[in-house]
Order: structure tokens, then sequence, then C-alpha cells
């Protein structure tokens, strides 16, 4: 039997199938005095099937600076539970700021573990790598995400980013044309009805969910590695950085050259010391 004091319970909870809420989950929101969440349309009648009779309040992007004092203050009287619409929060959403918080007023933080899309997704992956990247939303402008790509992938791991409907299909394809087209997991309505779990080269997905419905939770495998070229390359652009050329010019001229992707050039870029750092 779990003993309740005073504090913030940050509990996971289902993805879909509310049969993977925890009896421990549970028992916090029928302890809870009140519950923060994105959508308390959502967490409401998960609080009312497990009996709760807490006070529901918004925490959302717009409202979390405002609306953390009040949480707290919960937290310091009795349990005040932080709970996502769907997975475990502070996981890609507001909650990780009132976590913050908490911890620097010295309230009480408990973590009450149960579903997250990102441990359910690595664990019916099957990439063997050690290293896992998540990257939560991955840019919406094309050029921030290839960038992006290029950043949180290589030969050593696998990285893990959420996307929204109608959006995987052109994430496929920056996968496929930016990183060598690597073997990814999609998976869509993760514990859902309609569930799907699919491991393919990237190119070979593009079509099968463009313009899909539902959450997805995408997974990356190890990418190729090109050590020769990449050396190439980046000795190619740090010249061009120390010269003193502008990223765009330069990069062009060194894709040109070598065959190496823009956006990859752009990360690059931006890892590279000035022409005053050395």
């Amino acid at each position: 039997m779990t003993t309740w004091h005073p504090g913030l319970y940050v509990t996971a909870t289902p993805l879909g199938n509310l049969g993977d809420l925890s009896p421990r989950a549970a028992e916090a929101l029928r302890e809870a005095i009140l519950i923060a969440a994105e959508d308390t349309r959502v967490t409401g009648r998960l609080a009312r099937l497990a009996g709760s009779t807490a006070r529901l309040v918004s925490l959302t992007e717009y409202n979390v600076e405002q609306r953390t004092a009040e949480v707290l203050a919960a937290a310091r009287e009795g349990v005040a539970v932080l709970a996502s619409d769907a997975g475990t929060p502070g996981v890609s959403d507001p909650g990780a700021r009132l976590v913050a918080a908490a911890h620097a007023e010295h309230v009480r933080v408990v973590p009450i573990p149960g579903p997250s899309a990102l441990a359910a997704a690595v664990s019916v992956a099957g990439f063997d790598s050690e290293i896992v990247v998540f990257a939560g939303f991955l840019p919406r402008k094309a050029g921030e995400r290839r960038s992006r790509l290029v950043a949180i992938t290589g030969p050593d791991r696998m990285a893990v980013c959420f996307e929204g409907r109608g959006r995987v299909g052109a994430l496929l394809g920056d996968v496929a044309e930016v990183l060598g087209d690597p073997e990814v997991v999609v998976c869509r309505e993760l514990t859902k009805r309609h569930e799907e779990v699919v491991r393919a080269r990237a190119s070979n997905l593009i079509e099968r969910f463009a313009g899909g419905r539902g959450e997805f939770t995408v997974v990356i495998g190890p990418t190729a590695s090109r050590p020769a070229e990449e050396s190439r390359a980046a000795a190619m652009l740090a010249a061009f950085k120390r010269a003193g050329a502008r990223r765009s010019a330069a990069a062009a001229e060194v894709a040109k050259l070598t065959g190496a992707e823009r956006a990859a050039l752009y990360a690059l870029w931006e890892r590279l010391p000035g022409p005053d750092e050395r």
C-alpha cells in the first residue's frame, strides 16, 4: 500500500488502451486534490474511470507559466498529479517546465511510471544500438527538418521522433534522401485499435504512410557511415568558413564537389569554428 505524501506526482497514462493504466497510477488519480493535464477532457474521462474527484486544470504550452504557482501550491498541500493526455508527461510536452519549477522550489517530485510512446517504439524497433536520441517533434520546414535529421542520426545510434497526421510521408522522404535510406520503424496509433508497427527502408514506406491518419512514432535506425567522404567535405567546408565565406555559397560549392547533401553541410557548418575562433 502506497503512503501518499504531499508532492507533484508525474503520472503516466495509457497511450490508447485503458488496460495499460497501472494500479498505482489509478490510485494516484484517486488520491489527488488537483490534476493538471494538457487536455482535461481526455484526462478527465480517465480520472472519472479511476474514481477520482480531483479538480482538473489545463496545463498547455500557452499557460504553463501562469498555472505553475497554482499547481505547486496544491502539491505542497497534498497530492497534485501531472498527467499526460497519453503516455509519460514531460516527454515533448509543457510538463517539463512545471517539473523544473517544482525542483527549483523544493517541492517533492515523484514519478509514477507507465506507458511511453518513446519506450514502446524502441522496444519493438529491434535495432541493436545502445545510444537512443529522442528528438520530439521535428521542424515542419523541410530545410530545418533535414538539418535536424543529420544532427541526430549516425551509424552508432537510433533516433526517435514524433510526427502528426499528414506529415509522415515528407519525413520518410527526407530520411531516404538525406540519410541514405536507412531502415526505419513506423509506429502508428500505438496500443489503439488501428495500431501498426512496420519496419522497412524509409523509401519503401513513403507511399504507405503518406497522408496517414493518427499519431506516429518513428524510429530511424543506424545510418551508413562514409568517413572518407565526410572528412573531405568537412575539411573543405572548414576552409570556406575560415576564409569568411557565406554558409549557403560554401555549402553549394562543397555539395557540387563532393556530392554531400546540403542539409548535412548546413548542420556541419554550425559546429565548425569561425575565422576568429582559431
